[in-house]
């Protein structure tokens, strides 16, 4: 669905990742994994779109990415950003911004964007917030609406840079629960996170990244027993099943 094909790219012509060669699948959620600084942020916005590379190919259903408009990628991918002002506007015109690349001039919603808007806002539960401004909401209420707004986009692709970020615990796993919701929806996952055992429990695909580059791109256990996390991080780790669930969970600790 996405695929990058000798992708090199950074900032202020400073390389940051090179030689990425790597598809990504559709209908799975898969994760960007890697110490700080290695460019998984770099590679995130590379594939979105956002940042244009310095050499390679970038293919979104067999199509040139730099072919396309601007208006035809935003039908196509949707991307959430980690750090994002806070924006004094209620959760029904938040999510409603995801809309935006449908609308003509002069952008008034039709009654199918409406439906859209507010089909998105249920499926996050946030039905009850509907005209609450966001600033007023939790951590984890918030990043739902954004989720919604990114719904509401009706983008196959969806790129999360660290959805995760900032919350306290349990919003983390619901927020991970809703990702996997989403996948269920039939979307394709690209997100990047900082919890190794969540993005080994919770993925189909793991990236993981060193000094720019892709180490081994595979399933979370083919990754595990490759044991490059543990050498990268300089970690120890187990892998346990949990009773009357046959999901494996993935420990991390220093030795």
């Amino acid at each position: 669905m996405v695929r990058l094909k000798n992708v090199s790219a950074g900032y202020n012509k400073i390389e940051v990742i090179k030689n990425i060669n790597i598809s990504l699948e559709e209908g799975t959620i898969t994760t960007i994994i890697g110490k700080n600084g290695c460019g998984k942020t770099t590679l995130l916005k590379t594939a979105s779109n956002l940042l244009e590379p310095f050499r390679g190919e970038i293919l979104v259903k067999g199509k040139n990415i730099g072919d396309m408009s601007r208006k035809e990628v935003a039908k196509e991918l949707s991307f959430l950003p980690q750090l994002r002002d806070t924006p004094n506007i209620t959760v029904y015109n938040l999510v409603l911004h995801g809309r935006f690349p449908y609308l003509g001039f002069p952008r008034i919603p039709q009654k199918k964007d409406k439906l859209i808007v507010e089909s998105a806002i249920e499926s996050m539960g946030l039905q009850e917030y509907i005209e609450k401004n966001i600033w007023e909401l939790s951590g984890g209420q918030r990043q739902r609406a954004y989720i919604a707004m990114v719904l509401a986009q009706d983008t196959d692709i969806i790129f999360l840079d660290e959805p995760t970020t900032y919350l306290d615990i349990n919003h983390q796993f619901e927020i991970l629960e809703i990702i996997k919701k989403l996948k269920g929806m039939g979307k394709t996952i690209v997100m990047v996170l900082h919890d190794l055992s969540s993005a080994l429990a919770y993925s189909d695909r793991i990236c993981l990244m060193d000094k720019g580059e892709i180490v081994i791109y595979d399933t979370p256990q083919a990754v595990y027993e490759s044991r490059e996390i543990n050498r990268i991080f300089g970690l120890s780790s187990e892998q346990v099943e949990l009773k009357n669930n046959a999901q494996k969970q993935y420990v991390f600790y220093v030795s």
